[in-house]
């Protein structure tokens, strides 16, 4: 698959695809998410992840939904208040269940509102005017590529924004995958390694390996590799050792929720990435579209945690279980990163830095 091909979530023909991460890189392999039941197994297996790329898929998914539903139910063409209300009711509801695939990453909730919002919008905004399910479900049709397409211009400006800070030949540490995988576009955090490739740059880029799913190992370095940039995978725990012996420049990360004091919630392992680079003296830079800054939740500590099977550490990738039956275990599959760790947040509309009580206030127009 070339560089080019790597769109993570496509919606040809009517008809919702997924690139299945979890068989990357060995298979590139599309398959059909059918209705809302699939794409809730998608998006909690990491059959498609990224907080821009759940959410895109999670737009599409409700349109799927409702397009069915008022199929399957002949309503279609059903315009009285109650027939209405009740497949407003069922979008609210496919809504609930969606968000309940992943709890940490706001733009699943942020879309699938979005989408819900949109169609009792068009009931409000009817005016006393006849609306009917197929004008409800159209509406939820042209939003859904909206999703789509303000990602996608999301990731050029978080590229161009990101490199302003990135000079060319600098040493560069990742951790999990913010790319082109995990979005509709270029990415996030590696949106400017993928630019600056193309502008000469010349970076060279180490890729945390990202324990226990390996999103580094499977999915980053395989992406870069594939738009060719010079990347060289390490282990989690070699990333104090490349620090100290000078390789690195600049850390770049992802986020999957942002709290209004600036504290980021992302792939487990990135706060001790970003203590060690405090340690170090090297800017921590975290990637955040707008649409994962979640001005409602004040700070970190009151960010939902996603806990995932424990035999995700010891058995998913391994030939033979890698520890003894029966151990306790404990994965969390993000943590948050303290404010004061990161040196700025760059979004699709412009760098922000400390005091991000402040500043993110006014990037997302709040007063």
């Amino acid at each position: 698959m070339a560089i080019e091909d790597i769109i993570p979530v496509r919606f040809q023909d009517e008809k919702l695809y997924i690139l299945d991460q979890t068989k990357l890189p060995e298979h590139d392999d599309f398959y059909e998410v059918k209705n809302a039941e699939d794409l809730w197994d998608a998006i909690k297996r990491l059959a498609v992840r990224g907080a821009p790329a759940i959410g895109v898929a999670a737009g599409y998914g409700m349109y799927i939904h409702a397009r069915d539903y008022a199929c399957e139910h002949g309503i279609e063409d059903a315009g009285d208040p109650d027939t209405i209300g009740t497949f407003l009711e069922e979008i609210d509801r496919t809504r609930d269940y969606l968000d309940s695939s992943r709890p940490t990453a706001v733009n699943l909730s942020w879309a699938t509102e979005l989408m819900a919002g949109t169609a009792r919008q068009i009931r409000e905004s009817a005016g006393g005017k006849n609306i009917t399910c197929a004008d409800i479900v159209k509406a939820l049709g042209d939003k859904a590529e909206d999703i789509r397409k303000a990602d996608y211009d999301s990731c050029y400006s978080l590229a161009e924004n990101g490199l302003s800070l990135l000079k060319p030949g600098m040493g560069i540490l990742t951790h999990c995958n913010a790319g082109i995988l995990a979005t509709a576009g270029y990415g996030t955090a590696l949106a400017p390694l993928h630019l600056g490739q193309e502008r000469g740059y010349g970076f060279k880029v180490f890729a945390d390996e990202t324990r226990p799913l390996l999103q580094g190992a499977r999915l980053t370095s395989w992406e870069l590799m594939k738009s060719g940039v010079d990347v060289t995978l390490i282990c989690d725990n070699m990333a104090s050792l490349v620090m100290k012996k000078g390789l690195i420049d600049a850390v770049v990360v992802g986020c999957d929720r942002m709290a209004a004091n600036g504290d980021g919630a992302n792939k487990i392992g990135t706060s001790a990435v970003a203590i060690l680079a405090k340690e170090y003296g090297i800017p921590f830079y975290m990637f955040v579209p707008t649409s994962t800054i979640d001005m409602d939740t004040p700070t970190g500590d009151d960010i939902v945690i996603e806990e995932r099977e424990g035999s995700e550490i010891y058995r998913m990738w391994y030939e033979h279980p890698m520890a003894p039956e029966g151990v306790k275990t404990f994965n969390p599959a993000f943590d948050v990163t303290d404010h004061r760790y990161i040196t700025a947040v760059v979004t699709e509309k412009g760098v922000i830095r400390p005091p991000y009580d402040v500043s993110l206030k006014e990037i997302m127009g709040r007063k």
